[in-house]
């Protein structure tokens, strides 16, 4: 991946959008629009947009499991497996 061809002015995305567009589905590599030299904003398509978007929450889950087990707020899984067998035994 060369990243400099990613990489466009406010002044192509102006004059270029559909070609952008057309770029970014095509590729699902995003866009990094520039403004005076600077970069200003991620063009991103949907798709790839909603997968980075899961992936995070999943690493959000993960952190906030890890912080559960470091303040001891986890049940081994033999633990919850008896626990849901006995309720299924109750019935």
């Amino acid at each position: 991946m060369n990243i400099t061809k990613d990489i466009k002015s406010v002044t192509y995305l102006k004059s270029k959008a559909a070609d952008i567009l057309k770029q970014i589905n095509e590729t699902h590599r995003p866009i990094i629009i520039t403004q005076n030299g600077e970069p200003k904003a991620v063009l991103q398509d949907p798709q790839s947009y909603e997968n980075m978007r899961n992936a995070i929450g999943i690493l959000k889950l993960l952190s906030q499991g890890e912080e559960d087990i470091k303040k001891g707020k986890a049940k081994s899984q033999d633990k919850v497996f008896e626990k849901i067998e006995k309720m299924l035994l109750a019935k």
